[in-house]
C-alpha cells in the first residue's frame, strides 16, 4: 500500500455501517468542504409539511384574512406604535389612511409569499395606476406593485408609469422584470420572493444582497444583486442593515392583500463548512476533527472486519493521522479474509460489490496499487 501520509486528502470513499448503507460516498472532504459527496454522516434536513394551498408548517403567517392576525403582526409604517388605518374585510386587507403597513417583527433572509390585487375599476393613470410595493429592511429594497397588464411601449415623457424599472415585478428603479406576467386589474396576483439582505463584516460590505421573484409563478428576478437602496429618480447607497420590518407601501391606491406568509431561511453566509461564500477553513477543520473521532469510535465498536476497514478510512479522510494509518494497515488482512471467504457483511453479493467499488476508488485515487492485497482479492 502506498503511504497514505503523503497527501492530506484521501481519495477513498467512505461508507456508513454496511448494514444500513451499502454504497460508498463520493469525492473526499477538502479544505473547504467538511463532508464528502453523498456523505452518510451529513445531517438530514428537518421535515416541513407543505400542503397544497396552505403555508408550509414552518411559516410565519403574517395575515390569514382575519383582523386579529393583521393587528397582531402589523404596525403603521411611519408611526410604529400605532395600528395602520387599513381595512380588513372578507379575508383581505386594503390600503387605507396615509401610510403603509409595517411588520412588527424584523426579518432578514426570508421567503415571502403574498397575494395582491389592484382595483378592478382602475382607470389607467388614475389611483396611481395601482401603485404599491413590497419593501424589505424597512423600505430599503422594493419589489414594485403596479398596473402593468398589457403596457403599451411608448417613449412619451408624460405617460404614467411607462418606465420599465417601475413596472410590476421590477426591483424598483434598478431592474425591470425579465418578462411581464401581470394580470388585469381586479384579478389576484402572486409574488413568491426570496430575499437576501446585504452582508457586512464589520463595516465592510461583503455581499450586496439579492432578490429572486416569481410573479404569478413566472421567474421575473433571478438572484438580482441590489445596487444600493431602491428609490425614485436617484441611485442610493446601501444602508448598513441586515434585518428590518417588511413594509407594504401605501401610494394612494386601494391595493388589497391576502395570504401573506414568510419563512425565515439561513443566510448564505451562515454555512461555514461546505464551500459556500461564508466558508471558513478553521470551521471546516474543526468539524472534520469531530467527524474523524466519531468514525474512529464506530470502527472500534464494530466486530465486522469489512466495516471496520471502511470506517477507519472514513476517519482518516476527515483527518489524516498516523495512528489511524497503522490501524488501517492492521485491519487490511481481516478485510481481505472476510471478502475472500464471504464472511460477515461480505456474504451479501450487493455489499461485496459495494466494497469492491470502495477499494477501486482507493486504487483510482492512487492510495493503493493494483497489486495490493485488497485489490488482488477482488
Amino acid at each position: 500500500m502506498k503511504s497514505i501520509l503523503n497527501r492530506t486528502i484521501v481519495s477513498a470513499a467512505a461508507i456508513a455501517a454496511l448494514g444500513a448503507v451499502a454504497e460508498p460516498s463520493g469525492d473526499r472532504p477538502d479544505a473547504t468542504h467538511a463532508w464528502s459527496v453523498h456523505d452518510p454522516n451529513r445531517p438530514i434536513p428537518a421535515n416541513v409539511v407543505a400542503e397544497p394551498g396552505r403555508p408550509p408548517s414552518d411559516a410565519i403567517v403574517l395575515f390569514d384574512g382575519s383582523q386579529e392576525s393583521f393587528t397582531a403582526n402589523w404596525n403603521d409604517a411611519k408611526r410604529k406604535d400605532k395600528a395602520p388605518r387599513w381595512t380588513v374585510a372578507d379575508g383581505i386587507v386594503t390600503c387605507g389612511g396615509a401610510t403603509g403597513a409595517s411588520t412588527k417583527e424584523d426579518f432578514g433572509d426570508c421567503q415571502l409569499h403574498i397575494e395582491w390585487r389592484i382595483p378592478e375599476n382602475l382607470v389607467r393613470g388614475t389611483d396611481n395606476s395601482g401603485n404599491s410595493g413590497v419593501m424589505f429592511l424597512d423600505g430599503c429594497y422594493e419589489v414594485q406593485i403596479f398596473d402593468s397588464h398589457n403596457v403599451e411601449p411608448s417613449h412619451s415623457l408624460w405617460k404614467p408609469g411607462n418606465y420599465a424599472d417601475g413596472q410590476a415585478g421590477a426591483v424598483y428603479g434598478q431592474n425591470p422584470p425579465i418578462v411581464q406576467p401581470c394580470r388585469k386589474p381586479g384579478e389576484w396576483q402572486t409574488y413568491d420572493i426570496v430575499f437576501h439582505p446585504p452582508y457586512y463584516e464589520g463595516k465592510r460590505l461583503v455581499d450586496p444582497g439579492s432578490v429572486t421573484v416569481f410573479f404569478n409563478g413566472v421567474l421575473v428576478q433571478d438572484s438580482f444583486p441590489f445596487q444600493g437602496r431602491t428609490g425614485w429618480r436617484h441611485r442610493f447607497p446601501h444602508e448598513m442593515k441586515s434585518a428590518g420590518p417588511i413594509v407594504l407601501q401605501n401610494h394612494g391606491s386601494p391595493v388589497s392583500f391576502r395570504n401573506i406568509w414568510l419563512r425565515k431561511i439561513p443566510s448564505r453566509f451562515a454555512d461555514t463548512v461546505n464551500g459556500g461564500p461564508g466558508v471558513k477553513q478553521g470551521d471546516v477543520a474543526a468539524l472534520r476533527h469531530k467527524l474523524a473521532g466519531e468514525s474512529l469510535k464506530l470502527a472500534d465498536e464494530t466486530s465486522d472486519p469489512a466495516e471496520k476497514y471502511i470506517r477507519l478510512w472514513e476517519s482518516y479522510c476527515y483527518e489524516p493521522d498516523r495512528n489511524t494509518e497503522a490501524k488501517i494497515k492492521a485491519a487490511e488482512a481481516a478485510a481481505v479474509a472476510a471478502y475472500t471467504e464471504n464472511k460477515g457483511t461480505m456474504a451479501d453479493k450487493d455489499r461485496r460489490a459495494a466494497f469492491a467499488r470502495f477499494v477501486n476508488m482507493l486504487v483510482d485515487g492512487r492510495w493503493m496499487s493494483q497489486t495490493s492485497p485488497v485489490k488482488m482479492a477482488l
